[in-house]
């Protein structure tokens, strides 16, 4: 059996900043295994710009961004294999996937990368009543269809959900002459960046429906018409409320969910907040020599903070590669009051490097504080202005803070919006 020093499993932006990171630290037996005719991932149909801004310091196209890393990975040799299907991952690092060429093939590995990128929650997921009719369709499903096959999915355009990818599709189909009625939102909040909700709705008139849902769709071999509802605090349609639209189309932006079954499969721990693998420091899953990162661990709102996270992860590989593995006990980063999630979940007691945390907080605040404590101490304590769980907040922890740290971190936000 074929043994590697690393195996990634995704090419997308995420398993493409790793093998970088790996190869530019010295580690040179590596491959990379990408499901795709192409590598790029989900960007080669992000054919809006924006991307970059962090990474490269200018703004891109998601094809434009994923080239530079193809780029810096064939300068540097690394082996990515197309068109590969992994199928299986096991505890013990081996891996099979299945491709036209080599058919199934198991080969296994020091350390491994999970790259894998995450789906769209389908309709099923969603309680909508009414017939199975055509034109209903995920945000990131009509996207591929428009920006990738030239195939227009309809003219009249409702979309339920306010996710980044329903917003950017908002504006590309009225682009594209198609008529966008409203997006409707069951919470009180939209989940997609202010930039988008600015550019992709506002500048075309495009209303939002904050604390609305769709319940009903009508159609026999075609969507003719839906059912718009306001909710109630509970999420509950309420009676009366009832909106029509004829429409030929509806789009699904209703969450993303990290691509775990590999994880699951290999009996790695999870964090059910972030629906991805429990992580440390080093981006260490607590399944010895398998890493994770990207969407594939946790959803992420830019491109730049998913190849960041990557490359701490490859870092992270490399260390464990030539250095072993750091048996240091684990600490944890435990989200508090107001805080969703935290990542990386755990952390090495003593140790030196810098650390940066990623985390969402649960509702809008306008004025907070956020507070960071171990043992009841107050290790940081930050003033924050218009905070929204669309987007990701991040932390930086010195490597003699971390160092001094003798218990779990604890990260909370004080809601300050309407003190005095």
């Amino acid at each position: 059996m074929r043994n590697y020093q690393a195996v990634i499993i995704g090419g997308g932006s995420a398993g493409l900043s790793a093998a970088v990171t790996l190869k530019k630290n010295g580690i040179e037996d590596i491959v990379v295994l990408e499901k795709d005719s192409e590598p790029g991932g989900i960007l080669e149909q992000c054919i809006h710009n924006g991307f970059g801004l962090q990474t490269f310091h200018e703004q891109l196209s998601g094809p434009a961004y994923a080239e530079r890393f193809v780029k810096m990975a064939q300068e540097l040799h690394v082996t990515i294999r197309l068109d590969c299907m992994v199928t299986r991952l096991s505890a013990d690092r081996h891996v099979t996937y299945v491709n036209p060429e080599e058919g199934c093939v198991t080969v296994s590995a020091d350390t491994v990368i999970l790259a894998v990128g995450c789906y769209e929650r389908p309709r099923g997921a969603i309680n909508i009543m009414g017939t199975r009719c055509a034109g209903i369709y995920t945000a990131g499903q009509a996207q591929r269809y428009l920006n990738i096959d030239g195939y227009m999915v309809g003219k009249k355009v409702f979309i339920l959900g306010s996710g980044d990818i329903g917003l950017i599709m908002a504006r590309r189909m009225t682009l594209e002459g198609a008529k966008v009625y409203g997006v409707a939102e069951i919470m009180p909040y939209s989940n997609g960046l202010p930039r988008n909700i600015k550019q992709c709705l506002e500048d075309f008139h495009i209303p939002l429906y904050l604390s609305h849902t769709v319940t009903k769709v009508f159609g026999r071999d075609r969507l003719e018409r839906i059912e718009l509802m306001a909710v109630d605090d509970h999420k509950n349609p309420i009676p009366g409320s009832e909106q029509y639209f004829d429409v030929d189309t509806l789009l699904l932006s209703v969450g993303l969910i990290p691509e775990n079954h590999l994880a699951n499969q290999a009996g790695i721990i999870m964090d059910p907040a972030i629906k991805g693998p429990v992580v440390d420091d080093n981006y260490m899953t607590l399944s010895d020599g398998i890493f994770a990162c990207g969407n594939g661990l946790h959803v992420h709102d830019l491109v730049d903070f998913v190849t960041l996270q990557a490359s701490r992860a490859a870092e992270g590989a490399a260390s464990c590669l030539k250095e072993g593995k750091n048996e240091a006990p684990l600490y944890k980063a435990i989200p508090g009051e107001n805080v969703g999630y935290v990542v990386p979940g755990r952390f090495h007691q003593g140790t030196a490097h810098n650390t940066e945390f990623f985390f969402r907080v649960r509702k809008p605040m306008d004025k907070a504080i956020l507070h960071v404590t171990c043992n009841g101490k107050e290790i940081r304590r930050i003033e924050k202005k218009k905070l929204m769980p669309s987007v990701m907040e991040r932390l930086m922890l010195t490597g003699k803070q971390m160092a001094e740290l003798d218990g779990d971190l604890t990260f909370s936000v004080e809601d300050t919006t309407c003190l005095k």
